[in-house]
């Protein structure tokens, strides 16, 4: 039997979006794939250092690193050799281009492979993406075939596989008592067909464009709107309270709950009725939606990006990123709930197709086994 082999991931940790839900998944479920074991090392504290420590996960900080502050990156990378030189690790995987300009010339210095996970489109042209191209990794996990299509822009040579992020086992349905405690606690009322988005707090979610749909539906019945995520910039605090003036502006603040960041989302879903989340621009996987499918909701948004991987006309509804369409099609599935089953009874097995996460480890595996065969320590 192959040895287990060991991984050290790298990231931020400041910040919480799509990559922090993934590496807690990875922490949380890597006990379903023994022969690959898994560390992080992380530059700030936060949410994601406590849900690691709290799923069990062996965790390192590297030291808070700002690049305006030279000296910040020296130290982080001083303090990530020597853990690298303890020779335990098999490979170095960098969540995003920040840690792999950042870090990629620490990991080569010792001599562990270097992985890029990549969770972005690329354009090239961005101050990272320039400093990022200097270390190439020696191979790519891009999370979509959409990322992977920007690829060359960074990294021409770099061979690279396309890696759907994973979710963890499903958690139990609600039971009927449960969603409606849920439901009443955040305002809808049994009959009410719940419309819910979770994301960053940014203009390219499409939270605005939401609202200006909904705004035409204020004189429907029988709908309210829940949106999870909170500001995390001051830039996101300033459009954040862009998004109440306009649902104040469009009358219907009343019928919407902004949540904040929430450790929930996974029971917020499985109380609502439709995902909706109307890009404006292309997201890169979207594993935001796939949960959504697990927890057998449809999903409307708007088709580009990773959504063109995930939905179909199985389990969701493509809509042009303008008001009048979105509202078009919000309207039909609030007024058919039978269409909303419909769609939602195909989430599931899609969401698993996608995601699983025993796969997720499986293919990981297999790729960075490949690479740490060929590894000559330094």
């Amino acid at each position: 039997m192959s040895r287990p082999l060991r991984v050290l991931h790298l990231s931020s940790g400041n910040l919480y979006g799509g990559i922090e839900t993934l590496l807690h998944t990875v922490a949380r479920e890597q006990g379903r794939h023994p022969p690959l074991s898994h560390a992080f090392a992380l530059c700030f504290e936060g949410r994601l250092a406590a849900e690691l420590r709290d799923a069990g996960a062996e965790l390192h900080l590297l030291g808070p690193v700002r690049t305006r502050r030279p000296w910040s990156v020296w130290r982080a990378r001083r303090v990530l050799r020597a853990l690298l030189r303890s020779g335990r690790f098999d490979a170095a995987l960098c969540h995003s281009l920040w840690p792999q300009a950042l870090f990629g010339p620490a990991v080569r210095a010792v001599g562990v492979p270097l992985v890029l996970f990549q969770h972005d489109a690329l354009s090239g042209r961005h101050w990272v993406d320039r400093w990022a191209r200097v270390t190439p990794p020696d191979l790519v996990l891009a999370n979509s075939g959409f990322t992977a299509g920007t690829l060359a822009s960074v990294y021409p040579q770099v061979p690279w596989r396309v890696t759907h992020c994973p979710l963890p086992l499903p958690p139990p349905r609600l039971e009927a008592s449960e969603r409606a405690r849920v439901r009443e606690e955040l305002g809808a009322a049994e009959g009410d067909a719940v419309i819910f988005h979770a994301s960053r707090i940014q203009e390219r979610k499409g939270q605005r464009l939401l609202l200006e749909a909904l705004g035409r539906l204020r004189a429907v019945p029988g709908w309210r709107a829940w949106f999870a995520g909170g500001a995390q910039r001051p830039d996101e605090e300033v459009y954040l309270e862009g998004l109440r003036a306009q649902a104040r502006h469009l009358g219907i603040e009343g019928r919407l709950r902004f949540l904040g960041q929430r450790s929930d989302v996974s029971r917020l879903l499985r109380a609502a009725d439709i995902h909706c989340h109307p890009n404006l621009l292309p997201e890169a996987f979207g594993l935001v939606f796939v949960e959504a499918l697990q927890a057998g909701l449809p999903v409307v948004t708007t088709p580009m990006g990773g959504a063109l991987e995930i939905v179909d006309a199985s389990c969701g509804v493509f809509v042009h990123p303008e008001p009048e369409s979105l509202a078009l099609a919000l309207r039909r599935l609030i007024e058919d709930p039978q269409a909303r089953v419909r769609l939602g009874a195909a989430g599931p097995a899609r969401a698993a197709a996608l995601s699983d996460a025993g796969g997720f480890l499986r293919g990981m595996e297999e790729a960075l086994r490949a690479l740490a065969e060929q590894a000559v320590p330094v």
